[in-house]
């Protein structure tokens, strides 16, 4: 169903593309939008327990995008240093296929509290979960992903 990446000594193992989706602290969805044109948006995320998480606002162009076509394309890029002299770009990216929901109940709060700790690991513990707790204006979507691969140019290796 996904294709095979055609140049597969660029194919990122599992765990290093993994890892790319921990670290990085952004990436672009894509969806299809209003009158059948392409939507895309940057955003950020956490990658945890196996799936995508964002917020979004209860109403707009994403949501709505989500609502009336869940399949998704999402992709981070975590190096694009160009090589003048080589004419080439070294770079290591990642791309997942999945379908978006809004997510609720303990998913919600286990996700949102996954946000909170990535984007604000200096602020208490206690602050973070009042955060969460207190937060209910903002919508969690969850990307169940059914396709992931990792690209990365051999000469970052």
């Amino acid at each position: 169903m996904f294709r095979e990446m055609r140049r597969d000594k660029q194919l990122l193992p599992a765990a290093k593309t993994a890892e790319v989706m921990a670290r990085c602290t952004h990436g672009v969805l894509a969806c299809l939008g209003d009158n059948d044109y392409p939507y895309a948006v940057p955003l950020s995320f956490v990658y945890f327990d196996g799936k995508i998480y964002f917020h979004s606002a209860a109403e707009g162009h994403k949501i709505d995008a989500i609502t009336q076509h869940p399949q998704v394309s999402f992709a981070v890029v975590d190096e694009d240093r160009i090589v003048s002299e080589e004419y080439t770009t070294y770079f290591r990216s990642v791309i997942a296929f999945g379908k978006a929901r809004i997510v609720q109940g303990e998913e919600r709060l286990a996700a949102f509290r996954a946000l909170v700790e990535k984007y604000c690991p200096d602020q208490p513990g206690e602050t973070n979960s009042k955060t969460v707790a207190g937060c209910m204006r903002s919508t969690i979507i969850a990307l169940d992903l059914d396709y992931v691969t990792g690209k990365e140019a051999v000469e970052c290796r």
